[in-house]
C-alpha cells in the first residue's frame, strides 16, 4: 500500500524552495515600489490619521466667538465679562447695541454665543433682586456648546462673590445673586440626530459622487473603450457632462431618501426652503463630481482612483465639523477645513433645516462653495484635455 506524500515536507526539503520564495518576495517589493500611489497611501494614511486625530480633533472647544449686549456698564458687569473671558471659552468679538444684531450673528453662525446683561444689573444684584443674565447658544452642534453652558453659572457666581464685599456681602450668603437664562437655539433639547442627520446629507454625497465619478474615465481606459470615445465627433466638455449627468440623478435620489428619512424617521425639522436646499445640494454634488472626475484623469487604474478619493474624503469628514466641533480645532486645521466644500455645505444644510436661513444668512458659505465648484470643474476640464493629448 502506497503512503500519501507529504507535500509540505517535500517543499521544505526542496533546495529551490527558499530561492523561489525569496524571488517572489523581491518581485512584490519591486512591484510595490513601482506602484507609487499604493505605496504612498500605505505610508501616508497612518501619518494623516495620527496628525488629524492627535492634533486637530478636540471635543472641548475654547475661544468660541461671542457677541455681547450690555445694558449696564457698572463694575459688576465688567467683572462678569472679565470672568467669562478668563475661562478661555469665550472670545468676545462683537459689542452690539440691540437684540436684533445678536439674533443675526447667531442665526448666520458667525457667533456661537451671545451674552446680554440687563439694565440696572448692578443695582438689582446689590439689592438682592436676582437679575437674569441672558445667554444665547447656537446649539446646532450641542457638543461644542454643552460643556461651556454647564460652566456658566459657576464662573459668574465666583466673579460676583469676589466683587460683593463689605456691606454687599450678605447678598451672597444664601443663594446666588443672579439668575442665568440659557436659550439653546435651534436644538434646545441637544438631540444628536438634529446635528448628525443634516450633515449626513453632505457626507453621503461626498463619498458616493466623488468615488463613483473617479472611476468613470479610469474604467473606460482599463476596458479600452476610451479610444472609441475619442474617435467619435465629441469634444471634452460633452464627454465630461455625459459622464457626470447620470450621477447627478443618483445624487437627487440619495438626497430625497435622506431628507424623507430625516423628516419622518428622525423628526428633523426643515424650517427653510426645500427648493433652496435642493439647489445648493446640486451645486455641492457638482463640486464633488468635478473633483472625482479630476481624480479619474490622474489615476492609472481604478484602485488608484479609489485611493485618491479616500485621501480627499478623510480630511473632509474630520475637519468639516461633521464628526467633531469645527471651532475646537487649532487654527491651521480650521484653515484647511475652510478650503473643503463639505465644511460650507454642512453649515448651509444645518442653517436651512434647523434655522430657516435664506441666501442672505449664508452668503459667504454659498460663495465659497460656488468658487470651489468653478475651480474644480476648470481643473477637471484642463486635466481631461491633457489626458486626450
Amino acid at each position: 500500500m502506497s503512503m500519501p506524500s507529504n507535500n509540505n515536507g517535500s517543499a521544505n526539503r526542496d533546495p529551490g524552495f527558499l530561492r523561489r520564495t525569496w524571488a517572489m518576495i523581491v518581485k512584490e517589493f519591486v512591484q510595490m515600489r513601482r506602484d507609487r500611489m499604493t505605496f504612498a497611501s500605505m505610508m501616508l494614511v497612518p501619518v494623516l490619521q495620527l496628525t488629524l486625530f492627535g492634533y486637530a480633533i478636540n471635543t472641548d472647544p475654547r475661544h468660541l466667538p461671542t457677541a455681547v449686549l450690555t445694558r449696564d456698564d457698572g463694575p459688576l458687569t465688567r467683572a462678569v465679562l472679565a470672568a467669562l473671558r478668563n475661562t478661555d471659552r469665550f472670545d468676545f468679538r462683537w459689542q452690539v447695541n440691540d437684540p436684533q444684531e445678536l439674533d443675526k450673528l447667531i442665526r448666520s453662525g458667525q457667533a456661537q454665543f451671545a451674552v446680554e446683561i440687563p439694565a440696572s444689573f448692578e443695582r438689582d444684584v446689590r439689592r438682592g433682586d436676582r437679575p437674569a443674565v441672558l445667554v444665547i447658544a447656537d446649539a446646532t452642534d450641542p457638543v461644542a456648546t454643552g460643556t461651556t453652558v454647564a460652566s456658566l453659572h459657576g464662573v459668574i457666581d465666583s466673579a460676583l462673590r469676589r466683587e460683593l464685599r463689605g456691606p454687599d456681602e450678605p447678598v451672597t450668603k444664601t443663594t446666588a445673586p443672579f439668575d442665568i437664562t440659557v436659550q439653546n437655539r435651534y436644538n434646545p433639547e441637544g438631540l444628536t440626530q438634529l446635528n448628525i442627520v443634516p450633515g449626513l446629507l453632505g457626507v453621503v454625497l461626498t463619498m458616493t459622487m466623488m468615488m463613483y465619478t473617479a472611476l468613470a474615465v479610469t474604467r473606460e481606459i482599463e476596458r479600452g473603450t476610451m479610444e472609441n470615445l475619442l474617435a467619435m465627433p465629441i469634444n471634452p466638455v460633452e464627454i465630461m457632462i455625459g459622464k457626470i449627468a447620470p450621477f447627478v440623478l443618483v445624487g437627487f435620489i440619495q438626497m430625497s431618501i435622506i431628507l424623507i428619512a430625516a423628516r419622518y424617521l428622525f423628526d428633523v425639522p426643515i424650517f427653510g426652503s426645500v427648493w433652496l436646499l435642493i439647489a445648493l445640494s446640486t451645486l455641492f454634488a457638482a463640486s464633488n463630481l468635478a473633483v472625482g472626475y479630476t481624480f479619474s484623469t490622474v489615476a492609472e487604474n481604478q484602485l488608484q482612483a479609489v485611493q485618491m478619493t479616500f485621501f480627499f474624503f478623510l480630511p473632509n469628514f474630520l475637519l468639516s465639523g461633521y464628526a467633531f466641533p469645527f471651532r475646537g480645532m487649532p487654527g491651521w486645521a480650521q484653515a484647511i477645513g475652510e478650503a473643503l466644500p463639505l465644511t460650507h455645505f454642512i453649515r448651509i444644510v444645518r442653517g436651512i433645516m434647523l434655522k430657516g436661513n435664506g441666501l442672505a444668512d449664508m452668503q459667504m458659505d454659498v460663495l465659497a462653495l460656488f468658487i470651489f465648484t468653478l475651480a474644480a470643474m476648470g481643473l477637471a476640464l484642463l486635466r481631461f484635455r491633457r489626458t486626450l493629448d
